[in-house]
This record gives C-alpha cells, sequence and structure tokens, in this order.
C-alpha cells in the first residue's frame, strides 16, 4: 500500500493538468471532453506522471514501479479524481452490503452473510473526508449542496448505490452506503436466495400480470426495493413505467432491454437560492400526467401517500410502492398516519375506505436472525369497516417466520389471477417449500 502523500502529490498533479486542459478549450472555443474522454485523459497524464516518478527513483538509485504498484497507483489516483477515494474500493467490491464511517478512521462493513468488519480508514483526516463527499455531491445529477447550511445529503452514486451524509451536528462527520446488487433482478433468483418459495414466485409473478395494485412492506435492509425491481421485471415490455423515488434505487436502467418506455424521477431539494424544490408528492401528480401504465413509488413515506392511492384507484391498475412497516397488518396504521399528515387530514374511516379502493395486496418481507431476508406474509385487502380495513393473510408467518399458506383468496382475485395463468393449486400446503 502506498504513503498517502504520494496518491496526493500524483492526484494534485493530474488535477492540475486537468484543469488547464479545460482552461484551454474555453479559451480556444473547443468542445469540452466528455466524461469517457476525460477519464481516458487522466489515465494518460497518470502514466506520464509515473513514467517521471521512475526516472526520478532510478537517479536516485532506487528499484523503478512495478507493474502492480503502477495499477494500484492508478486505481488510487483514479478513485480520488472520479470516485470518493479510498472509499471507492469498498463501494467496488461487491462483498460488502452496507458501509458505514464514523468519521474518517472508524470504518464499518457488513457482509453479505451478515458479519461486521473493520476497514482501514478512507481519508487522512475528517477535514479530506468532507471534501471527498462535496466534490461527489457536484457531480451528481443534479448538484446538491452539503455545508454547515445544509448538514445532511442524500444521493445516488454512479454505481447505483444510495449515499448519506451527515455533519457540522454530529461529533464528527458520518457517511453510510447503501449498496445495491442489480445483478438481483428477477423473481425466479429469488427462489434460490431463499427469499420466497416456488408457489410465492408463482403468485407474485400472476399478481404483476393480473395488474393488481401492490404494497411491498417491511423493515430497513429487509429486501424491499430488490423484491419491487425484481416485481417490474415481469411487467410487459411494451408498458409505459413512471418510477418516482426520493433517491434513484430501484435502477430499472439497468434493465432497458425489458422497460424500453420508462422514465425515472427523482425528487430534488431547493437550490443555492432556496428555490427548485420538487417534493416526492409533486412528482407522483406530475408521473400521472404522463401518461403510465404503472406508477411506481420507490418509498411511501408522507404527502406522496394521497397521490399514490388516488393512482391506484382511478386507473393505473398494475401500481407498485414500498413502505416501511413491522408487518402486513401493520402497512394500515403507517398509511393511516401518513394521510393524516397531508393538508386535507384525512380521518381513519377516509383513509380506510381509499386503502380498500386503492390496494388490493401487501407483501411483507423481514431480515431473520440469521440474516436471510425473506417474504413472511401476503395480505389481500377486501374491505373497510369503519376504523378497520378488512384482508385476508393468504400467506402468514410459519414456525420459522417464512411465509407458509394459510387462508384462501377471495373468488374475485382467484379468477383474475386464473386469467392471467395463474394455476390455484399452488396455493395448497404441499407446494409450501423454501429453498434452503
Amino acid at each position: 500500500m502506498f504513503d498517502s502523500t504520494l496518491v496526493n502529490r500524483l492526484h494534485a498533479a493530474v488535477g492540475e493538468a486537468l484543469d488547464e486542459r479545460d482552461a484551454s478549450d474555453e479559451r480556444e472555443q473547443r468542445r469540452t471532453l466528455t466524461h469517457d474522454d476525460r477519464r481516458q485523459f487522466a489515465r494518460q497524464l497518470i502514466t506520464k506522471q509515473l513514467a517521471g516518478l521512475d526516472s526520478q527513483r532510478l537517479a536516485d538509485g532506487q528499484p523503478p514501479i512495478t507493474d502492480a504498484e503502477s495499477k494500484q497507483l492508478t486505481v488510487a489516483v483514479m478513485n480520488r479524481l472520479f470516485g470518493l477515494g479510498r472509499l471507492q474500493a469498498y463501494i467496488d467490491d461487491p462483498q460488502w452490503t452496507d458501509i458505514h464511517a464514523n468519521g474518517c478512521d472508524q470504518v464499518w462493513l457488513l457482509r453479505n452473510d451478515g458479519a461486521v468488519v473493520e476497514g482501514a480508514p478512507i481519508a487522512d483526516s475528517d477535514a479530506e473526508l468532507i471534501e471527498l463527499i462535496q466534490t461527489q455531491a457536484r457531480r451528481g445529477r443534479s448538484e446538491q449542496r452539503w455545508d454547515p447550511a445544509s448538514p445532511e445529503l442524500d444521493m445516488r452514486l454512479p454505481s447505483g448505490d444510495r449515499l448519506h451524509a451527515i455533519a457540522w451536528v454530529s461529533g464528527r462527520p458520518s457517511v453510510s452506503i447503501r449498496r445495491h446488487n442489480f445483478d438481483i433482478g428477477h423473481l425466479k433468483q429469488l427462489i434460490g436466495m431463499g427469499t420466497i418459495s416456488e408457489s410465492l414466485y408463482h403468485l407474485l409473478r400472476a399478481m404483476v400480470a393480473a395488474r393488481f395494485n401492490v404494497i411491498v412492506a417491511g423493515g430497513t435492509g429487509a429486501g424491499k426495493t430488490t423484491l419491487l425491481r425484481c416485481l417490474l421485471n415481469e411487467v410487459a415490455v411494451d408498458e409505459r413505467i413512471i418510477t418516482v423515488e426520493d433517491s434513484l434505487e430501484i435502477g430499472l436502467e439497468h434493465f432497458a432491454h425489458l422497460h424500453p418506455n420508462h422514465v425515472d424521477l427523482e425528487a430534488r431539494e431547493a437550490n443555492l437560492e432556496g428555490v427548485g424544490e420538487f417534493p416526492m408528492h409533486r412528482l407522483v401528480r406530475s408521473g400521472l400526467r404522463m401518461q403510465p401504465d404503472r406508477v411506481i413509488v420507490g418509498e411511501v413515506r408522507g404527502a406522496e401517500a394521497l397521490p399514490m392511492m388516488l393512482a391506484m384507484s382511478q386507473g393505473n391498475d398494475g401500481s407498485m410502492c414500498t413502505i416501511h412497516a413491522d408487518s402486513s397488518l401493520g402497512v394500515f396504521t403507517r398509511l393511516q398516519m401518513y394521510m393524516a399528515m397531508t393538508p386535507e387530514r384525512f380521518d381513519v374511516e377516509v383513509t380506510n375506505l381509499m386503502i380498500a379502493n386503492a390496494v388490493h395486496f401487501v407483501v411483507h418481507l423481514a431480515r431473520l436472525d440469521t440474516n436471510e431476508r425473506v417474504v413472511t406474509s401476503v395480505r389481500e385487502i377486501t374491505g373497510a369497516d369503519g376504523p378497520m380495513v378488512t384482508s385476508n393473510e393468504v400467506y402468514a408467518p410459519g414456525a420459522d417466520g417464512r411465509a407458509m399458506p394459510r387462508f384462501g383468496l377471495s373468488d374475485s382475485s382467484m379468477a383474475r389471477l386464473e386469467r392471467c395463468g395463474f394455476d390455484s393449486s399452488w396455493l395448497q400446503p404441499k407446494h409450501a417449500v423454501w429453498a434452503r
């Protein structure tokens, strides 16, 4: 591992040369470099710097840099120029699912198997860590600020992962990165992973084909976004899909061949002048004006609950969203709370009527003590009765927490599923076998 001083020196020299090229292009009114051209030019500059370093080492009687060392230095400098420095190595390593930094030198990594591992420092100082994050925020889809006036940052990285950072209101800057495995994008894969059983696989894909409105619920890290992505990839290729997210995570652009008619909308905070804010509930309303076949809300957690339920009940069948809830039944309480927070301040009975008219199924996931992410419940909404939403738990948690068939579907839902080719025998207990 090289001393960070050398990486910093090379980074400064190459960065200065890039800035000079940009200034020259502007003076000569030449076309500015594309992102890919800029990266290629940076590699050339690094090679030139390394050649000069080799010459200096030979003159000092030291051995030249090996090919392996040259590659390591190149990666380190490129990560400083275009990524997140030493933090980028963890982002590029698929074994980590979550990355947490409590300052520059307290790094904790969550591995795929659930183990928590302490990592190496990601910067020489907290100030350097802040500078790295600020630089990345300026490169985003919409430039974001992170400073004492805006101490919280939530953004999507080029890798598709989600970064959250907070400073100035905490003892030290804190950075959390939630990884997304876009290699997981199909329901069939979830059988082998132990997230769903084969009977659930057939039911879920039939629910998508039958255009039922579905809420995917669960706690943090339960796998809601992954399941939502897999459900969306069962949607017919000719349908127009509008996704609405606070921070882009679903990642349908990774499956463009399955969704050529897809638009992703991302909420935006106000700019430095305090204007330009575009919150989730406005995005949902905008999405409804774009003639979608399905509207997908990445996470309902506030006023967007109202336009989402209106979308589900007014002709956009097949729409989906995710929501935080500790059980499938708890989804109703959560929606009641969100609807009470809207300017209209809907009471419980009105909210329940809207839920009954808008939502067909709730699919709940949980993270077991074994760190496995599994579907625990599938609940069919059947109506509303005053302060209660009436429902039918088609699949309920078994002894080990995994969803097992409990009650039959309503006749109307079964008929709708069967018209899409669903075989009702999959709901029999003999088919409730989970891969282990």
